[in-house]
């Protein structure tokens, strides 16, 4: 136990015969249980997992997938798991080795002292994010958290992809994981469904890890594109949920009314560059309509997006001073 919670670790495996040992050795003793999901690897996963002595000991608990799941799918497996086991915490960390569990005390107080109800790590605001990370993983995932902050509603949360995070059992209890989107997409999709639960989120500075043999089947360009459509889907599901079916708030109107002059604004602007091409020139009122629309969207997304940050500044506590690099203590 960590300070008198049950903690159960939630580890997504897909084809990490070479680095589950590392995983399953380095977790702390605190922890109660280290639920290990193979997601139907196409190795040695699953044999690796059965024939190291803590699963012997019943410390490690092994989900087997028939089907290929995906990784949120795997860690959704993990997720009902701990919630119907009546674990306090679940944390999760990779099957790569990528998380290293001296941050663990870091991830999971905030959750323990009642500040949030799931945090996530950031590998973005420390100073080593630049010089670790590969690059276009680094400005893929800054696009993303940008992205993220404006589906989701969580205006200081950032570094969205990361996959180190605890959520309690309240959280665990409030969300539908039959419904979680099952693919690389996952934290995002979690995040958006936090919020509409009501959820409060913190996120703890943890340091970037590469280079420990793993491999990644994250294909940037592709990734950005799938997760970001996703996001757009995401979007438009918050406002409905929130602000209209659950509780309505008028920022649906400045939102609407913004996308509309926006749309209203690029037409106008076509009809200008036809005109330029095919006359030499713009008239005035043209020119006039272009500005005029697309100012008026431009100010009414802004405060919508103003009134959004309001209603939702409670969800996203700043974290309590305190060493969030906290280590372990040695044995």
């Amino acid at each position: 136990m960590y300070r008198n919670q049950r903690i159960a670790v939630v580890v997504p495996a897909y084809n990490e015969e070479t680095q589950i040992t590392r995983v399953i050795e380095t977790m702390p003793d605190f922890i109660d249980t280290i639920v290990i999901v193979n997601d139907k690897s196409r190795d040695r996963t699953a044999e690796v997992v059965r024939s190291h002595p803590r699963h012997a000991s019943g410390m490690v608990h092994l989900i087997d997938h028939e089907v290929n799941q995906g990784v949120g799918g795997a860690i959704a497996s993990g997720y009902r798991y701990a919630r119907d086991n009546d674990y306090d915490v679940a944390v999760v960390m990779a099957g790569d080795g990528q998380m290293d569990p001296a941050d663990l005390p870091a991830i999971l107080d905030p959750v323990i002292d009642d500040e949030a109800d799931y945090t996530k790590g950031n590998r973005l605001v420390t100073g080593e994010a630049f010089r670790k990370i590969p690059k276009i993983r680094f400005f893929g995932n800054s696009a993303l958290s940008l992205f993220t902050k404006i589906a989701s509603g969580y205006w200081h949360v950032a570094d969205s992809q990361t996959g180190y995070t605890a959520i309690n059992r309240v959280a665990l209890k409030a969300i539908d994981w039959d419904k979680m989107y099952k693919r690389y997409g996952q934290p995002n999709d979690l995040l958006v469904k936090l919020n509409v639960a009501g959820m409060r989120v913190v996120d703890v500075p943890i340091e970037p890890v590469y280079n420990v043999g793993e491999k990644s089947g994250i294909r940037v360009r592709k990734v950005v594109f799938t997760i970001g459509s996703l996001l757009v889907r995401l979007f438009f599901w918050r406002l409905k949920e929130k602000y209209i079916i659950r509780n309505f708030h008028p920022l649906v109107f400045f939102y609407a009314f913004g996308f509309f002059s926006l749309l209203l604004s690029a037409l106008f602007f076509l009809r200008m560059v036809v005109l330029w091409f095919g006359q030499g020139a713009v008239p005035e009122i043209s020119f006039l309509s272009w500005i005029f629309t697309f100012s008026l969207g431009f100010n009414s997304l802004f405060f919508a997006m103003w009134f959004d940050y309001e209603e939702n500044k409670h969800l996203n506590p700043p974290l309590r001073h305190r060493d969030v690099r906290r280590r372990i203590p040695a044995a």
